[in-house]
């Protein structure tokens, strides 16, 4: 059972499938999150400074650790997807899918022709030639998820056609940029956005496709989520892990020489 396996399996058994992103360079990141028990690493190249070989070193260190990984692309582009999918990541991320046709040509990147326009020349992908041809091909649809990031207010407006397209796998939601396409960037927390997340849940619910959400560590966020029916989330990024603990190391410590020198 490979690593996207797993998680497809969590998901029918009613579990919560937890991820968490990275951001830094180093491989070592992903290694250690998955030795942890993440059972995904978001691997994000959106915004980050990550280049392709960042991206595939992430990967290998993530099957390493027997956990998946997710690479979310900088724009819905085949050019863009086209490497990362021959680095044989579990799931392609496009971001700021709008409409049905932005999501059909989404799943369009990620096939083989007559169904897609991916060019073939999967590397590690297909074991660096140790998979059979025709062997890979075949299997290369279902080894790979297609999720599609519901970030806009058209998104929600076209939310039902989305989840109709044949090919998309799952939906994720993008809180901040949501809020943001509204006029209300980074105020996830009103009643409009809530309801705008309540409308994306209610849908994704009855269309039986697996529906997640990527937000910071909050748990009554994280509870929210829950009741909208979310079987996937990813939880908080490297750079925020740190700085919180570094923070409340390093002013822990401070106190500690205080009262110490109180004493």
């Amino acid at each position: 059972m490979n690593e996207l396996e797993k998680i497809k399996k969590k998901i029918n058994d009613k579990e919560l499938v937890i991820g968490t992103g990275v951001t830094f360079s180093d491989s070592s990141i992903t290694e250690l999150l998955g030795n942890i028990g993440f059972d995904y690493i978001w691997i994000d190249i959106e915004h980050p400074a990550l280049d392709k070989k960042d991206t595939q070193l992430h990967i290998i260190a993530a099957r390493a650790s027997g956990t998946a990984s997710f690479v979310r692309i900088p724009w819905n582009d085949f050019v863009l997807a086209k490497p990362i999918l021959d680095m044989g990541p579990s799931a392609i991320i496009f971001p700021f899918i709008k409409t049905a046709k932005e999501a059909e040509a989404a799943v369009k990147s990620a096939r083989y022709p007559l169904n897609g326009v991916r060019g073939f020349g999967p590397i590690r992908a297909n074991k660096y030639g140790l998979i059979e041809t025709d062997k890979y091909i075949k299997e290369s649809d279902s080894n790979i998820w297609k999720i599609m990031m519901i970030e806009h207010i058209e998104a929600v407006k076209n939310i039902d056609a989305i989840l109709e397209v044949e090919g998309v796998d799952a939906i994720v939601v993008g809180p901040c940029d949501l809020s943001g396409s509204v006029g209300l960037l980074g105020q996830t927390d009103r009643y409009e956005i809530k309801k705008l997340m309540d409308i994306i849940g209610q849908k994704a619910v009855k269309s039986g496709k697996p529906f997640g959400v990527a937000t910071g560590y909050n748990p009554e966020v994280i509870r929210e989520w829950l009741y909208r029916g979310i079987n996937w989330i990813a939880v908080d990024v490297d750079f925020n892990i740190l700085q919180k603990y570094a923070r409340e190391i390093f002013e822990g410590t401070k106190t500690i020489f205080s009262e110490f020198g109180n004493s």
